[in-house]
């Protein structure tokens, strides 16, 4: 995937991330695709486990996901990138956006995203995008609200 890839899980993080690649996008007329994964879990082998209703849960999340993204493009009022492709899928989700990441000329993700250890700096996603990404990461903090 050429262009620009932003990860985002419906955290307030990750539509920050979407906002600023959206932005990012247009100034370098490039291509944004916005991937969403639906987590699963790891098996006894670490390989990721796929359920019968993972299929419908990745349909929510792409509903979900498509409404943050029309939304965020309303706000910027034609300042968004020429074309916006939407990607759901279900696996980890640090290992979709690295495998994503090879073709890609950027990769932005969130600081922190939906988990719950909200006191830490840099989520367990971002940390491992940011270590073994293929290409540049951009990783966008929260916005200071104190």
């Amino acid at each position: 995937m050429p262009g620009i890839i932003v990860g985002i899980d419906g955290s307030d993080h990750s539509k920050l991330a979407l906002e600023w690649a959206m932005k990012e996008a247009a100034i370098r007329h490039a291509p944004l695709t916005v991937i969403i994964v639906h987590p699963v879990i790891a098996g006894f082998s670490g390989r990721p486990v796929h359920y019968p209703t993972d299929d419908s849960l990745v349909d929510q999340a792409r509903t979900s996901a498509r409404e943050v993204v029309d939304k965020t493009l309303a706000r910027l009022a034609g300042a968004g990138p020429e074309t916006v492709t939407l990607d759901a899928l279900s696996g980890f989700p640090s290992e979709v956006l690295i495998d994503a990441s090879r073709d890609a000329d950027m990769l932005v993700v969130g600081s922190r995203g939906s988990g719950g250890f909200g006191r830490l700096l840099l989520g367990s996603v971002s940390s491992q995008v940011a270590h073994h990404a293929h290409c540049p990461v951009v990783v966008i903090p929260a916005e200071d609200r104190g």
